[in-house]
């Protein structure tokens, strides 16, 4: 026999299922990890942006647009004022539209409903949504976080 000792058949069995085991903890633990303690998320800071012209939106329309990462409403209502919100539900973090028929945001999800003032009227959101301070630059409609 050589001076090398040969793997045998049981150790090389074990080895592998050592090895399965370890990577089965290790894509069990890895997610549960990244859940606890996430990465730091480099948010661009956004202030304001621009959400459409004048003559885009229609009365008693909407309009989703991007407010740095996260969506936005413009809502120009039946009376004329033009509005913006945050489009994410303060329930579970859907995106809401805008219902022409009832003059309500809707929240698909679980039929939530807020008032044009963001307020909440029906459903489980437990927040109202966050309110945009609206101004017209020109032919643009900026839209900008309320100090």
């Amino acid at each position: 026999m050589c001076p090398r000792q040969l793997l045998t058949r049981r150790a090389f069995l074990r080895s592998l299922l050592n090895g399965g085991v370890l990577a089965l903890l290790g894509a069990t633990l890895y997610p549960i990890a990244r859940y606890l303690f996430p990465p730091r998320g480099s948010e661009a800071s956004v202030s304001s942006v621009v959400a459409a012209n004048i003559g885009e939106l229609a009365t008693n329309t909407a309009k989703t647009f991007r407010f740095g990462t996260r969506p936005g409403l413009l809502i120009h209502t039946s009376q004329g004022r033009l509005k913006a919100f945050s489009a994410v539900c303060t329930h579970l973090n859907c995106t809401v539209q805008y219902d022409q028929h009832d003059e309500v945001i809707w929240c698909a999800c679980h039929n939530g409903k807020f008032d044009l003032n963001g307020q909440v009227i029906s459903g489980p959101p437990p927040r109202p949504l966050e309110s945009y301070q609206v101004n017209l630059r020109g032919e643009e409609i900026v839209v900008s976080k309320s100090a």
